[in-house]
């Protein structure tokens, strides 16, 4: 129940720079004590990372556990007990990958409600893994992002539990959601990449119907995330209310002001996005992303655009959350390769981290985790190397411990 951590150097989540040598003591599963010597009672047990660096456990703050590449063109064929297992095993390479917390971002069980019953396995300790949000399904227009029957021949009347057109057949669908479990809303306010019958630059819904998500989640208290790519419909979802914009990987730099001033959260997901539009033209590279036809079609026209946002949104002061959009590409790469990806398009290696840590907790409302502090929940990583000076060390955790249990060693 007490531990002692000997760390090689300590990053606590915000400071500019490690602290250097230092001890963590932790006690039923709370960190009360970080300095140079902490005073340990008799019997703690000791772990020696005297040759790593420690900071918090990473947060995820866009995933899909229940979604893989291959799925796209099959979608219908897999039933919710296999996404479900998807799910369970997602979750335990998260945590063996450095993230105590995901937020799971679209659950791919378009009848069911897999994510919820995968976050209680976790929460009940019937399966190892990180820490779950959940945000429900991916709340969509018809002939939109998340419009699945678009797939199918037009004489298959299949049914989504996620399809919602105007104020109050959204106003049902997101009390449905949280009805049954979703601690997020979140909503297509655009087209997206992925997907066969809709555009990137499509707008999902009117100013109305967003107004009328984020006002409906805002009386039980949920805040609202916004699948986004297009410049307009970036500003209307801002204006509406979002509290995240996932992807923005098309907004004007007047839009990305915009979301600056409003104190917006934006998730860049850049791995999958940006990196997709500098490997556009490589037919190895798409090979590799599982080969969807419709994603490589839309990322060759917008690439110009992409690229030019990141370098936009490099330069901006939007405070930025780190998420993967995993389940988009496999599950066999390793989701760290976003910090890479953010350092290679210009942002700095403290702010990939805090938005990893410190940010992404503030996102998310959960202010025990994503920092090293006495009080704070005991979930901690520790890394062979210094990610200031080398950030790819990020994609070689070596420790990790959830709410003070170590479950890599």
């Amino acid at each position: 129940m007490t531990t002692v951590i000997h760390a090689g150097t300590i990053w606590d989540g915000v400071a500019e720079v490690p602290f250097g040598p230092g001890e963590i003591l932790i006690e039923k599963g709370i960190i009360t004590g970080i300095s140079r010597n902490v005073q340990a009672p008799a019997g703690a047990e000791v772990i020696d990372l005297s040759d790593r660096m420690v900071m918090p456990g990473l947060i995820d703050c866009h995933a899909h556990i229940t979604l893989r590449p291959e799925m796209f063109t099959h979608f219908w064929s897999y039933s919710a007990g296999y996404k479900a297992i998807l799910g369970v095993r997602a979750l335990n390479d998260h945590l063996m990958n450095g993230f105590t917390t995901v937020r799971d971002c679209g659950d791919a069980d378009v009848h069911g409600y897999t994510v919820r019953d995968v976050k209680k396995a976790v929460e009940q300790g019937l399966v190892p893994g990180s820490r779950l949000i959940n945000s429900g399904h991916i709340i969509s227009a018809r002939s939109g992002h998340m419009d699945a029957t678009s797939t199918l021949s037009p004489d298959c009347n299949c049914w989504q539990n996620n399809l919602a057109d105007g104020p109050l057949e959204i106003q049902r669908v997101v009390r449905e959601e949280i009805r049954w479990g979703a601690e997020w809303i979140k909503f297509a306010a655009s087209g997206g990449f992925s997907t066969p019958a809709d555009d990137p630059v499509n707008v999902g819904y009117t100013r109305e119907e967003m107004e009328s998500i984020v006002a409906t989640a805002t009386q039980y208290h949920r805040p609202v995330a916004a699948h986004l790519h297009g410049d307009e419909a970036v500003r209307l979802a801002v204006l509406a209310g979002v509290r995240s914009v996932e992807h923005g990987c098309m907004a004007s730099k007047s839009v990305l002001r915009l979301i600056e001033e409003k104190g917006v959260f934006l998730v860049p997901t850049q791995y999958v996005g940006v990196r997709s539009a500098r490997f556009a033209d490589s037919d190895e590279y798409w090979e590799s992303m599982g080969n969807n036809q419709f994603m490589k079609m839309k990322i060759r026209m917008h690439k110009d655009v992409l690229l030019e946002n990141a370098r936009n949104l490099a330069e901006s002061k939007i405070k930025i959350a780190f998420g993967t959009d995993i389940g988009l590409f496999s599950y066999s790469i390793n989701g760290a390769v976003e910090f890479g990806e953010m350092v290679a398009n210009g942002i700095s290696p403290l702010r990939a981290l805090r938005a990893a840590t410190s940010v992404a907790a503030e996102m998310l409302m959960l202010p025990e985790l994503g920092t090293l502090a006495p009080g704070k929940t005991a979930d901690l990583i520790a890394v062979p190397g210094n990610p200031f000076e080398n950030i790819t060390v990020m994609e070689n955790v070596n420790f990790v411990m959830k709410a003070g249990t170590v479950y890599k060693s």
